[in-house]
């Protein structure tokens, strides 16, 4: 059984689509879903679909990141998947998950990334520069912002009619389907990290 943990912030859309991917998987199965905000609809999303849920803040955590990689351990987590997840993970975790930690970011990394690109702030940027395309990243989590390997991405058309929305709502679609078929190819370990940070796709 390959085990994975899924960290939100907010609604949980992205969530939502892996439990209704993996729902009746009986190799993956969806063993623990953490929020930084109680108030997360995501964790709702969870607890309907029967899934342990916790609400892991700096708050209460000053040292968020290591209570994160204690309970990933104490449940046998193999991936961690970051789905909307707007906290930055740091320290021991980065290491001892390396290369097991995966996120999704709504632009075409390099493009529109980095610090205080998240969320709609994406959007808004695509649409202000005049790009004819962006898309959606999913690649894995190391100790930069939107910085680890890129795993696979999915271009959509920016056209001149399109608004930050209209934007969005195409990219979250494909965003459901990056993430899925990311953590298929993680689990059958088709994914191979290169020391150059290139990553394979094995056939």
């Amino acid at each position: 059984m390959f085990k994975i943990a899924v960290l939100v912030s907010g609604n949980g859309t992205n969530l939502q689509a892996i439990i209704d991917h993996y729902l009746n998987n009986p190799d993956i199965k969806i063993s623990l879903v953490i929020s930084n905000k109680a108030d997360a609809y995501a964790l709702k999303r969870a607890s309907l679909a029967n899934i342990p849920t916790m609400v892991i803040s700096k708050k209460d955590f000053p040292n968020q990141s290591d209570e994160i990689l204690k309970q990933v351990k104490a449940n046998n987590i193999d991936l961690i998947v970051l789905a909307g997840y707007l906290s930055i993970l740091s320290g021991s975790i980065i290491n001892e998950y390396k290369n097991k930690i995966i996120n999704i970011h709504p632009s075409l990394i390099p493009a529109f990334c980095g610090p205080g690109m998240y969320g709609h702030h994406v959007h808004e940027a695509v649409i202000k520069s005049g790009v004819r395309y962006s898309g959606c990243t999913v690649h894995f989590v190391n100790g930069g912002v939107d910085s680890g390997p890129i795993i696979l991405q999915q271009a959509v058309d920016v056209f001149y009619t399109d608004t930050p929305d209209s934007v969005a709502a195409k990219i979250l679609v494909y965003e459901h389907k990056l993430l899925v078929k990311t953590i298929d190819l993680i689990a059958n370990n088709k994914v191979i990290v290169h020391d150059n940070n290139r990553v394979e796709i094995k056939k």
